[in-house]
């Protein structure tokens, strides 16, 4: 089983930035992609940022380059680097993990971004 723990969610004022880590416990098992989604009230769950396993990168297109992910493979670990926030970046923020083999995936339990006007 693996367990998901996420850190770094908070309330940030417009243009501000924000770090998110993710840590998973357990065995992991290659191919996998691993990175985040986030949910906004009334709204339905969205990809954020995701690395695969071979280092390719995919984001949504609202990031518009304002976000940076990255991944600590060894630690199983991934990062969100959240810049010029936007209102509209409010969101609960999940880590996400899943494993091609087997098709077992696996979240966190989500970090609340509050994002200021």
């Amino acid at each position: 089983q693996v367990h998901l723990v996420e850190s770094g969610g908070g309330l940030v004022q417009t243009g501000g930035s924000l770090r998110l880590s993710c840590a998973a416990s357990g065995s992991v098992f290659s191919p996998n992609v691993m990175g985040w989604y986030r949910q906004a009230p009334g709204k339905e769950r969205e990809l954020v940022a995701v690395v695969f396993s071979g280092g390719v990168k995919k984001y949504g297109d609202f990031v518009r380059g304002r976000f940076i992910v990255s991944r600590e493979y060894a630690a199983n670990a991934v990062y969100l680097q959240m810049n010029s926030l936007e209102p509209e970046d409010t969101a609960v923020y999940y880590c996400n993990i899943r494993e091609f083999v087997g098709s077992r995936d696996y979240w966190g339990q989500g970090t609340q971004v509050t994002v200021s006007s």
